[in-house]
């Protein structure tokens, strides 16, 4: 059974959980580093960066998280989460993982009351097109480095991209009841 752990500081959390569940994973809520043993995969959730950001320092995981990503290992992040994965934060910077060579821009299509929801443009990566996204207060990709490969874009914009072992979506996929995101990243544990 693949085991995903879903970093636990703020986030929907439990929607996460439901979608790898039904896609056949185990979930493992994470605050603090001895969570992340024996894990397949681990996604870092939307939410609020800078309150994941401040948790992460209150929990001392920074470390451990770093160590995560260079193991190998698959990890999602989504909204917030990617804008931790991100090398560089404009708009608000926050503390990141750097595990993605892009520069990512905070709530760059709005406040709470711009979010909207739109299907991935056609040419999204094969098994991706109509996929549903829902963006909350979302980031922007601004630039990206070579090597990311960008699976979905909405609005010609890259909203689904990965590098290596990491996937990013600036979009909330577990708020829809498409499986695909957390599928490929459960796939990729396999």
């Amino acid at each position: 059974m693949t085991t995903v752990g879903i970093l636990a500081i703020q986030g929907d959390v439990d929607a996460h959980a439901r979608a790898l569940e039904r896609v056949g994973a185990t979930p493992r809520p994470i605050l603090q580093e001895a969570d992340l043993d024996g894990l397949n995969a681990l996604i870092l959730p939307g939410g609020e960066s800078t309150t994941i950001a401040k948790g992460l320092d209150r929990l001392d995981l920074w470390d451990s998280l770093r160590f995560f990503v260079h193991s190998g290992l698959p990890m999602l992040g989504t909204c917030a989460g990617a804008i931790l994965l991100a090398r560089e934060v404009e708009n608000h910077p926050v503390a990141t993982l750097d595990a993605i060579d892009g520069v990512v821009v905070r709530n760059a299509y709005g406040t709470q009351v711009d979010s909207f929801s739109a299907e991935a443009d056609p040419g999204a990566a094969r098994g991706l097109e109509g996929l549903p996204c829902v963006f909350i207060r979302a980031p922007r990709w601004k630039t990206l480095g070579d090597g990311i490969e960008i699976l979905a874009r909405v609005g010609g914009e890259p909203v689904l991209i990965r590098q290596g072992n990491v996937l990013a979506a600036t979009f909330h996929p577990e708020l829809t009841e498409d499986l695909r995101v957390h599928d490929l990243l459960v796939r990729s544990a396999g």
